[in-house]
Parts: structure tokens; sequence; C-alpha cells
């Protein structure tokens, strides 16, 4: 029986994937489900196995501290996409027609009767803007949401580029091919009317849109962030609104200086609020939780590598998460060798720096073999998962 800590209320659908293999409890735990809860100054015990966040953004996870202990980071990518992708067409059509703006405009009129209706019918003019059709979408980014906004896009009868350098061969397949590719920031830039954001917040993607990307792109361009705050230099925005060189900014990541911004939208971080959202988070949470608990199988983790496994049918299955470093497998091997040990399959996966190396033997494993294989330099976490006979 798994024992399972929650942060955060997660859907009964996706507890429900535990069945009768976890209870939930508060502390020690092997694994952790969460959505927007902090980790940071959480001190984790080394009985701790995972963290699965229930949504794409990890940014309230300590990786690097959960890496270093051997504790795999799952989340939960394309569990939202489709929510995230209604309200980025929302934000598209927000950018383009004053629709906001009209509504607060006739909610403040205080005429009665027919002078109600005929001032309306006067100044509705004031709150006209170009419809979708025929212009041009930059979406950067390519991944769940970037592909179903661009698909949509297309049947909105708009010419959508994309750029992403990092497109996954999934994606590619899921990708209209009325997309064209663009083949830099700089040509996507020139060419867009409006322009969508959907990469994750990363070192190389931090203030993405600044003054030089900002003077690349036409005059006039509607902007929508979807993504992340930080992936927008907010002072080389604001001078952009204030010349009208970007003629509206739509953002689901609001922030204190956009708040007086003009020709800005704040949506409150809504993009994967639907109940249909947080049940698909929750159940793929789960199962990824499940099948790692199980099975060691890593699917969608931030920090290791994936390795799908399928069901242990041998007696024991040996789990090593440990650095990408040279001689590592030949180390393991070698002590699993000197026990007299046969190895029915292995498999060692690797991310940047960590790896990830599997065994399935046909033998119990003494305590003796486990703390010789903890004791190899660069090996952070072993596990003995028992076969499914």
């Amino acid at each position: 029986m798994y024992k399972i800590e929650l942060l955060n209320e997660i859907a009964k659908v996706g507890l429900d994937e535990f069945k009768n293999k976890a209870i939930f409890v508060k502390g020690d735990s092997d694994a952790i489900m969460l959505r927007s809860a902090s980790l940071h100054n959480t001190e984790f015990s080394d009985s701790l196995l995972a963290i699965a966040r229930a949504g794409i953004g990890v940014n309230n996870i300590p990786i690097d501290r959960c890496t270093e202990k051997g504790i795999v980071v799952f989340n939960t990518p394309g569990a939202n996409a489709n929510a995230v992708k209604e309200l980025a067409i929302a934000g598209l059509l927000l950018s383009s027609r004053d629709i906001i703006q009209g509504v607060n405009w006739v909610n403040h009129l205080t005429e009665k009767d027919d002078a109600f209706t005929s001032i309306i019918e006067a100044k509705k003019s004031n709150f006209t803007g170009p419809e979708l059709k025929g212009k041009t979408l930059g979406v950067i980014g390519l991944g769940s949401v970037g592909v179903l906004l661009s698909n949509a896009a297309i049947s909105l009868g708009m010419r959508v580029l994309g750029y992403d350098p990092y497109i996954s061969i999934n994606s590619a397949w899921g990708l209209s091919s009325n997309v064209q590719r663009s083949n830099s920031f700089d040509e996507l830039f020139k060419e867009s009317d409006y322009i969508s954001i959907h990469v994750p917040l990363l070192d190389e993607t931090r203030n993405l849109i600044n003054a030089k990307a900002l003077s690349k792109m036409k005059k006039g361009v509607r902007i929508c962030n979807f993504a992340r705050a930080e992936l927008v230099d907010h002072t080389a925005l604001e001078h952009a609104l204030n010349t009208h060189k970007v003629a509206k900014y739509v953002t689901d990541f609001p922030i204190e200086q956009t708040k007086t911004m003009i020709n800005t939208i704040q949506i409150p971080h809504l993009g994967a609020s639907t109940p249909e959202s947080e049940e698909n988070c929750a159940v793929m949470a789960a199962q990824e939780l499940l099948d790692y608990l199980e099975n060691g199988s890593i699917t969608h983790s931030v920090n290791f590598p994936h390795c799908s496994l399928g069901a242990c049918t041998s007696q024991t299955r040996i789990t090593l998460l440990h650095r990408n470093v040279v001689n590592m497998v030949s180390q393991i091997t070698s002590i699993i060798g000197k026990h007299s040990i046969n190895i029915e399959m292995m498999q060692n996966v690797s991310k940047q720096q960590w790896a990830y190396t599997v065994l399935d033997v046909d033998n119990e494993i003494e305590d003796e073999i486990i703390q010789q294989l903890k004791n190899i330099n660069d090996v952070v976490k072993v596990r003995i998962i028992k076969g499914q006979q």
C-alpha cells in the first residue's frame, strides 16, 4: 500500500486511479501530488520517491534539490492543452475587437429606454476592431497548446506561422499541413499581425519579447501571452504600448506592472481553470505516480529520463537513479555479477547530467547487495521492486 500526500485538492477521478493501492497521508510519504502548493521551503524525507504536479508548470517545486535526492518530478503536459487553447482563442478575439471596453462602457451607461438604445447605436463605432480572418498569426512554441491553437486558427481563416526549433515528432504529426514554418524568430516577428507565446520559461526564453524583438514587429501587432509572465520584458512592452507599436497585449499572467499599462487585458491565470482540465491533469498525474511506484517507469518527468518498462515479470526489478558518468553501468553489473545473479533485462537511459538504470533479475536481492549499489559514487537512489508473477 503506497502512501500519498495531497498538498492541494485533487479531482476525485484522479484519486480513483489508485483504487485500493494507496492511502492518503500527511507527512512522510512515498509520493506527493499537488497543483499550486509551494515546496521550496519543504524538507523532503528519505522515503519520498516522487512528486507529481497536476499541471504543466513546476516553478513551485525545487527541481535541483529533488534531483540530488533522487526524487522524480512529474508534470502533465497536454492534459490542460485544450483549455488553454480555448482561452488563447478568446485572447485573440479580445485583442482584436474591443469587446471588454465596449461591455464596460455599456454597463456604466445611465440613459433610459430609447435614449439607451440610441446612444449605443451612436457610439458603437468607438469599439470596432479587425477580424481574424485573413490575418497572420505567429505561434511561438509548437507543443501541445501551440499545435491546437495553430490548427484552430487555420480553421478561423488565419494564415499561421509557427516557430519551434525543438518541435517533437508527436507535435509535428498533429500539426496542420497548412501551418507554415518560420525559419527564425525574426521572420515570425516581421510577418505576424498577431503573436501568441507558448514556450516554457527557461534561461534562453526569459525576456524573449524584449525591445529588440519588439522593434522587428509590425506596427499595431497584438501579442498574447498564455505561457509565463517572465517571457516578456515588461518595461520594453510598456514603451511599445505607449508608442502604439503594440496595439494590444493580452496576458494570463498579470503582474503589478501590467496593471497600469494601456491597452492591456489581464486575465487572472485562467488557462487551465476548467473542470475538464483539472480532471485530466489529476488522472495523468496519478497514472504517472502509480506506474513509477509499481513498475519503476518514468513518463513526463522534468528531471529524469523517460523509461517505459511495462510490468516486471521477473522476480525482482532493481532501479538506480544516478549521475550520467562513465563506467556507471559496468560498476552496477560488476556488483550483480559477483553475486552470481543473472540479468534478464537491462535498460540505461540518460537526460543531460542524469541517468536511470533498470535491471530485471531472477533472484531476490539481499540487503548487502543493495548497500553495495547505494555505495557507488554518483548513485542517488536505489529501489527494489518485487516482480508481478
